[in-house]
């Protein structure tokens, strides 16, 4: 997939309530995940480079500054992720190409995650490429416009993983285990700092 036909999200709005503090605000190598995952998406070459934000908006969005993303601020951050996706797709209406979209929870995500899917996405016959978590699919993922159009019909904190796992073996999924370890709860906090994938 050509840096010219695709766009980037970066969905940063979420309280951190199992946590209770803002995960986006966390650091690896002295920079901030939801810095570090705006400059890893801003490294594909999108057309456009959103970052959605919503609890601790001030300070997620000025963690992030410098990367040239447009802010999207979702209100309604505390009924869940789908609220995002939709605000993503409404600032994206009428564009043609496929959505990265990525979160901040992820520490070992790299650069080359995201061009593995984007190149998997463009030998798939949908056009979609997914994280594989187990036998779902899941983020980070490239997905059509028309899928990200379908995320206003979800509610509450669903995503875009039960349609991506619908589609079965019309998207590319990329095997990634070091993905699996997400920032919900302070032990994957200790997990994190275990493996040097966060700073202490």
């Amino acid at each position: 997939m050509s840096e010219a036909t695709h766009a980037a999200v970066v969905l940063a709005a979420g309280g951190s309530r199992r946590l209770g503090r803002a995960k986006q605000l966390l650091r690896r190598d002295g920079e901030t995940l939801v810095h570090r995952m705006l400059r890893l998406a801003a490294a594909t070459r999108p057309q456009r480079l959103l970052l959605v934000t919503g609890a601790d908006s001030a300070q997620v969005a000025d963690a992030a500054a410098g990367l040239g993303a447009g802010i999207v601020f979702n209100p309604d951050w505390s009924l869940g992720l789908s609220g995002s996706l939709q605000r993503a797709a409404a600032a994206l209406s009428g564009f043609g190409g496929a959505v990265l979209v990525l979160g901040c929870d992820q520490p070992a995500l790299e650069g080359a995650h995201l061009q593995a899917l984007l190149r998997g996405a463009g030998t798939a016959a949908s056009g979609c490429a997914a994280t594989a978590h187990g036998d779902a699919a899941g983020i980070p993922a490239v997905v059509s416009m028309a899928l990200m159009d379908a995320s206003a019909q979800l509610q509450g904190d669903r995503g875009l993983g039960a349609q991506l796992t619908a589609m079965a073996d019309a998207v590319w999924r990329m095997d990634a285990p070091e993905l699996q370890l997400d920032i919900d709860r302070e032990d994957d906090v200790t997990a994190a700092l275990g493996l040097g994938l966060l700073d202490r």
